[in-house]
């Protein structure tokens, strides 16, 4: 294996997405994993522990999900770049502690490599059924930015890509894996550490009895310090002031909150980032996201070639949701299939943002195997069949 002398990979790998995950951490900068383990995530501290004494990082075991993310908070707090990985049951357990990371506007990475629930589920097969619950699992009113790759180069790319917005926007960011993607093993490209984009913390550069820990740049975001450099502050979970002081009516409720909203809301059409295919003259257009993008992709180009014009339109960010570019695109195709390997979730986005312009289709993904494309096929015909339909009810029409 090569390094560069910081100790972070280069050159080309045959990683799993679970390995791409660690190695993507340690080359955003990420020296602190707090986690308890938990399949099917136990491959990334697997790997960042073998990695950890050659970057000068630290992984710490805590005694279950919750304590582990309040570890990953406060290890954020002293300068460092911060992660923890899990699955679904603890992903439910850190739904409180996420709440108090975006209260007290504290960067950090929470990697969850779905599968099956509710419960403790079958931790060994894939499911996207978290997808609503990292948006809107915990209570309030706040903004979440939330990454869903599709391979394991994906995974490494865009868990740097977390790092990135979670320091630029001082939030928690999520990256949801799934436990196909954990397992599955392809090659990874890692560039020399010079030419991976790292955003730096915005520290505050004022005299020492001058910082006030939550008072805003014209971005809503406030600058930082470490903790221990000298500062005097106070964060809390609790409605507060500039100074992170509790101060309990609705004005400074309103003072305290509306930013957490507004600084991600107003800068969605920066950080939304999709991947389209075929979509200039798509009569269809599947909609999708992580691993069930790669089935999309093949069932897309089987279409194409049978004649059926069809799209993709992948969605690498699935929080913030991409709302606009739905809408205009349902003024122009005749209908959306969107496969999700759970019941149904990301499809009433669809249906909402598309607001009866297109047809709408759900497809409960993986049942024959996450790159089976069986079912999405059977899809692009019933929508040949439902437009076919139409064109005889307009004719119908025409002739009373």
């Amino acid at each position: 294996m090569k390094a560069d002398p910081k100790g972070v990979l280069t050159g080309s790998h045959n990683l799993s997405g679970n390995q791409a995950c660690a190695e993507g951490a340690l080359a955003a900068g990420c020296r602190f994993l707090g986690l308890y383990p938990i399949m099917p995530a136990l491959e990334v501290s697997e790997r960042f522990l073998e990695r950890a004494p050659r970057v000068g990082a630290t992984f710490i075991q805590m005694e279950d999900e919750i304590s582990a993310l309040a570890a990953v908070l406060g290890a954020s707090w002293t300068g460092k770049r911060s992660m923890t990985v899990t699955s679904g049951p603890g992903l439910s357990l850190m739904m409180e502690h996420l709440g108090l990371g975006v209260m007290l506007e504290t960067p950090c990475v929470i990697i969850d490599i779905q599968s099956v629930g509710p419960g403790l589920g079958l931790p060994t097969r894939a499911a996207q059924g978290d997808i609503m619950q990292s948006r809107w699992g915990s209570h309030g009113d706040y903004e979440i930015v939330v990454f869903a790759p599709s391979s394991p180069q994906e995974m490494f790319d865009y868990v740097i890509k977390a790092f990135n917005l979670s320091e630029r926007y001082r939030i928690p960011v999520a990256v949801m894996s799934d436990a196909y993607l954990a397992r599955l093993q392809e090659n990874v490209v890692i560039p020399p550490a010079e030419e991976i984009d790292i955003e730096p913390r915005r520290y505050f550069k004022g005299e020492t009895d001058k910082y006030l820990p939550f008072k805003r740049d014209k971005d809503f975001v406030p600058p930082m310090v470490k903790i221990g450099d000298g500062y005097r502050f106070h964060v809390t979970g609790l409605t507060h002031d500039d100074r992170g002081y509790p101060i309990m009516n609705e004005e400074c409720q309103e003072y305290n909150v509306h930013p957490l909203v507004k600084k991600i809301r107003d800068y969605t059409d920066e950080i939304i980032e999709v991947q389209e295919t075929g979509i200039d003259d798509a009569e269809v257009v599947i909609i999708s996201y992580g691993t069930t993008a790669r089935a999309a992709l093949k069932a897309m180009e089987q279409a194409r070639s049978a004649g059926i014009k069809v799209g993709s339109l992948k969605l690498a960010t699935v929080w913030p949701f991409p709302e606009k570019r739905i809408f205009e695109l349902a003024k122009k195709v005749k209908a959306f299939i969107v496969p999700e390997m759970n019941f149904g979730q990301l499809v009433f986005e669809v249906e909402r943002c598309s607001i009866g312009k297109a047809n709408v289709l759900f497809i409960s993904h993986g049942e024959k195997g996450v790159e089976n494309i069986d079912d999405i096929l059977s899809a692009i015909r019933q929508t040949q069949q439902m437009n076919e339909v139409k064109k005889c009810i307009i004719e119908l029409k025409k002739g009373v």
